[in-house]
């Protein structure tokens, strides 16, 4: 017999602050979903305070989920060097690609993190990119605010792997994680990819397998060519199916943290991120705009003056929007 569960946002969000998984599983579908209940809910999530958001990315195959299995472990234990700074819950968001035929997630990545599946500390949610091509869904964001407005500290969002349009998930997170492995081809590929000028930190797992050497070679011969700055990512090597590295990994995530707190990168990356979100949304509701005027008559009137010859289409579009 299903949960009742009421429909109003506040009185959900009320019951995810107390734990109420359930309640918060709705509010994220509200969030996937769109429209005047999206709204509502991230009017409410907004208000709240930040987690912060590790965001994972890299190539297909890469070991991801798998290193982000073994990372919700040593975050629940907390950031590295202050142990009165606990993290009480973790958050993932595992961004998988869309089923043309549903518009749902078809990977699935939580079977990989079925460890966690019962932990009542951990919320895993599988979100679909419903053909974004950044890899990362428009939602995320908004979804992000709301764990956080749910009490969750960290947030690990890891995105599906989609190659160079994947650098959008340096837009949600504040450290950035690139995960590559030995023999990951061309670094002037990886260059193209924009990995390397969005990463905050770099792991090379499966570093059980020939090759390491080489790949750290070329990312630090990458770095000294491209990367001038205050901060200098880590390479952090890594075996996630044999949980290595992974302490380490999470180490350097909080030297990241605290770099990012002592030199004020912190506030400025997050303002960074208020401006790309508001302009997101500022072009949701332009494209709703257009959709309105393309349904109009005044649209139908400048189609046929562009048929007839009478008009350009950019003519046409300054006499739409003007009016």
């Amino acid at each position: 017999m299903s949960r009742s569960l009421p429909s109003d946002p506040s009185e959900l969000l009320e019951r995810a602050r107390r734990g109420d998984r359930v309640a918060l599983a709705r509010l994220l579908s509200y969030i996937e979903r769109g429209g005047p209940p999206a709204t509502a809910v991230a009017r409410l999530a907004y208000r709240a305070e930040v987690p912060y958001t590790v965001g994972l990315t890299g190539a297909p195959g890469a070991g991801k989920s798998t290193l982000t299995d073994g990372l919700i472990g040593r975050v629940r234990a907390g950031w590295p060097g202050t142990p009165t700074e606990a993290v009480e819950q973790v958050g993932v968001l595992a961004v998988d690609p869309t089923s043309p035929f549903s518009g749902g997630a078809i990977l699935g990545d939580r079977v990989r993190m079925s460890q966690h599946a019962l932990d009542p500390t951990v919320f895993i949610r599988s979100m679909a990119t419903r053909g974004h091509l950044g890899g990362l869904s428009l939602a995320v964001p908004d979804a992000v605010r709301l764990l956080g407005a749910a009490g969750i500290g960290v947030v690990i969002v890891e995105t599906v792997g989609v190659g160079q349009m994947e650098v959008e998930i340096a837009s949600a997170a504040d450290t950035t994680v690139v995960v590559v492995t030995p023999g990951w081809g061309d670094s002037m590929q990886a260059n193209k990819a924009g990995l390397l000028e969005i990463a905050d930190v770099f792991v090379i797992n499966k570093a059980d397998r020939p090759g390491v050497r080489e790949a750290r070679r070329d990312l630090e011969q990458m770095l000294d060519l491209s990367r001038p700055g205050a901060w200098r990512p880590e390479i952090v090597d890594t075996t996630a199916t044999a949980a290595e590295g992974v302490a380490e990994l999470w180490a350097a995530v909080s030297r990241h943290r605290d770099h990012l707190r002592g030199s004020g990168r912190l506030t400025t990356r997050r303002a960074d991120r208020m401006r790309h979100e508001l302009r997101r949304v500022l072009l949701a509701r332009a494209e709703v705009r257009v959709e309105e005027l393309a349904a109009g008559e005044e649209f139908a009137s400048a189609v046929k003056a562009l048929v007839a010859g009478e008009l350009d289409p950019y003519g046409a579009a300054d006499t739409l929007l003007e009016g």
